[in-house]
């Protein structure tokens, strides 16, 4: 019994240091994992800060949603969400979280935060709007947050600076250039300097206020501080800086600049994880700028090489196509150009110059029908662009009233118009009525100082024209008001479109303008007919062949021809040069008469026109022309001789739809064996469109 009562206890006390080893291994696995989880936290932490120092913003991200999923009330790395939220530009989620964070944050990192908020929202705006109908609503918000910011007294001074600067480029991304250009006008007096990214928002701002001077000095500031390689979601400055050049009248300057991005770019682009080359984009935007320009300054064909290609190679882009519908619009194809706005306008429905585009075209065309929903797309979706409010006005002012006035004064010897003459006409057509009619009025003065003493030939009248597609028509009254042939005019005619390259006009009149006024002397008239052909394949090449029929009224009966082509031999900014041929000839069947009217006749020029723009600033511009005709005319029984015609003339356009031009010109030739002189001063002046 004493040997069983000392084993007890050693079983017990055998059993009792199992328990506790037991209970110590089972404790010990939960403090060795206490002891490891800070150490696991502490290398994900380090593994977030050291992809957030590489620029790895979303693994950063990653790693610290991980880290709050197994500890959520980890301060550091709440803390750590919200900045890296705020970095990737969910800033509002950001600011939803910091309202939670312990401690609290600052005044200080609430404001940053809010500025950091704002400048998100301008990045936004820059986007696609969430409702089309609505396109500047992300604008104005974020004008209306940058605005605050800027203005509230509480904000520390270096906040509100950047608040200002911020403010200033949603202004521009908004269209609100007026509030943009006044505010940093203020910032320039008070010396503040601009960034580059704001330097480019308000240079844009500026060419909207029409200052391209100054916008210019703009882009090349932040060029020079900021040369690029620019980010994927900023503009390249240096298309901003061409407009700016040419619109300041710099336009060696502006394609010099485009032809060097254009150049520099190249056409393909390696992106990491794709294993193909793709398309740069910033070379395609470059070329499609530096055709852009030279339509700009009036150069449609060289424009329209650089744009077939590009549309062949991408036929999906609807800038490419947009950009070449309006060449071939400059280029005279209003039909083709319609079919490539179309496909603009369905491959980007929210693509503004397409419907501009399309409404030009229609207007080419006389095809007003459309003219106001095309351009009330363009309205609602950018009612702030500066081009779409240009098209609306010039639109306004061609549906409008028109008025026009032309007038001649000759002085010399011909036997048609005697030793000094003038003609004037004036016209005034009402605005547009359902699209296709206007109501005219119309005066018509013609006097010449004859051997046989003074003639004058006078009508005023009314008359109708009509247009459709391709079409325009009118009727016109003109009762005589002279007592030398009391016969009401009464003229009918047409010009139609058949196609980009075939017209063909006619013109009517029972008492044809173009009658002698020696025989307006003597009460003879005559029932005129004009018709013409006219092939047009672009602006660089022209021919038209015109036949006129004169039956006069003392049994004179005249047919006429007359046969042109022109050519371009010679294109630069602004300035072209054309050669040509003039072949013509008439026969009248009674050579007896108070008339010049030889039995036959034909001649034959050689002509050239030079044409050149010499200043421009925006509507107001001055245009030069030189015209040159030289060559040989053969009358019947008489001895063939030269002839020539030299003409000068200038066209001042003073504003939208306003311009005057003048114009002197000499013309001598032989007339039943004599030389005759002429020299014409010629004015005229248009309002309306």
């Amino acid at each position: 019994m004493g040997r069983n009562s000392m084993t007890a206890p050693r079983s017990m006390r055998v059993a009792r240091g199992r328990l506790c080893l037991a209970l110590l291994l089972a404790l010990h696995g939960p403090l060795a994992l206490a002891a490891d989880r800070p150490a696991e936290r502490d290398a994900l932490m380090a593994k977030l800060h050291q992809e957030r120092d590489a620029g790895h913003r979303v693994d950063a991200l990653a790693l610290c949603q991980t880290i709050l999923d197994r500890w959520p009330a980890d301060t550091e790395a709440q803390a750590l969400n919200v900045t890296l939220l705020t970095e990737l530009g969910a800033t509002t989620r950001a600011k939803e979280l910091a309202e939670n964070l312990r401690p609290a944050p600052d005044a200080a990192a609430r404001h940053r935060r809010g500025a950091d908020h704002v400048a998100q929202e301008i990045r936004w705006a820059d986007g696609e709007p969430a409702d089309p109908t609505h396109p500047y609503a992300e604008a104005d918000r974020a004008v209306a947050d940058a605005r605050r910011l800027a203005d509230d007294p509480a904000l520390p001074a270096g906040l509100r600076q950047r608040a200002e600067l911020d403010l200033l480029v949603a202004l521009d991304h908004a269209g609100r250039a007026d509030e943009a250009v006044s505010r940093y006008d203020a910032l320039q007096k008070q010396g503040v300097e601009l960034p580059p990214y704001v330097q480019r928002a308000v240079a844009d701002a500026l060419l909207v206020k029409r200052r391209p001077a100054e916008a210019a000095a703009l882009y090349e500031d932040s060029i020079a501080k900021d040369p690029g390689p620019y980010g994927a979601n900023e503009s390249e400055p240096r298309i901003g800086l061409m407009y700016a050049y040419l619109e300041a009248g710099e336009t060696a300057k502006a394609l010099k600049t485009i032809d060097e991005l254009a150049a520099r770019e190249p056409a393909w682009v390696r992106v990491p994880g794709i294993r193909l080359p793709i398309q740069n984009a910033r070379k395609v935007d470059a070329d499609l700028n530096a055709a852009t320009l030279r339509e700009y300054v009036n150069m449609p064909a060289e424009a329209y090489a650089r744009l077939e290609p590009l549309s062949r190679e991408a036929p999906a882009n609807s800038q490419i196509r947009r950009e070449l519908g309006m060449v071939e619009l400059a280029r005279g194809w209003p039909r083709r150009a319609q079919d490539d706005f179309n496909i603009a306008g369905t491959l980007d429905r929210r693509d503004v110059g397409a419907y501009i585009g399309e409404a030009e075209a229609s207007r080419a065309l006389n095809d007003y029908e459309g003219v106001d929903e095309n351009l009330a797309l363009a309205q609602t979706l950018a009612d702030r662009n500066g081009r779409v409010e240009r098209a609306l006005r010039s639109w306004d002012r061609e549906r409008g009233w028109q008025f026009d006035l032309g007038t001649e004064q000759g002085k010399g010897s011909s036997p048609d118009f005697g030793d000094r003459d003038g003609t004037t006409q004036a016209t005034i057509a009402s605005p547009l009525i359902d699209d296709h009619w206007r109501v005219i009025a119309l005066g018509r003065y013609s006097t010449a100082d004859l051997p046989e003493g003074n003639v004058r030939r006078s009508r005023v009248g009314l008359g109708i024209r009509g247009y459709a597609r391709g079409i325009e028509a009118y009727v016109q009254v003109l009762p005589a008001t002279d007592n030398y042939v009391n016969k009401t005019a009464i003229e009918a005619g047409f010009d139609w479109s058949l196609s980009d390259h075939w017209s063909w006009a006619a013109d009517f009149s029972t008492a044809g303008e173009d009658t002698p006024l020696r025989a307006q002397y003597y009460g003879i008239s005559a029932k005129t007919l004009d018709t013409a052909v006219t092939w047009r394949a672009s602006e660089l090449t022209q021919a038209r062949l015109g036949l006129s029929r004169d039956d006069f009224s003392d049994g004179n009966k005249r047919t006429g021809w007359l046969a042109t082509l022109t050519q371009r031999l010679h294109t630069a900014p602004n300035l072209t040069l054309d050669g040509g041929l003039e072949l013509g000839g008439s026969m009248n069947t009674q050579t007896d008469r108070p008339y010049f009217n030889p039995r036959r006749d034909r001649s034959y020029a050689v002509t050239g026109r030079l044409e050149n723009l010499l200043g421009q600033f925006y509507e107001r511009s001055v245009t030069q022309r030189i015209d040159v005709a030289v060559g040989q005319y053969a009358e019947q029984g008489f001895a063939t001789d030269w002839m020539a015609t030299v003409r000068y003339g200038q066209t001042i356009q003073t504003g939208p739809g306003v311009h005057f031009g003048w114009g002197i010109g000499w013309h001598n030739q032989p007339y039943d064996g004599r030389r005759e002189h002429r020299v014409v001063l010629d004015l005229t002046l248009h309002w309306g469109e």
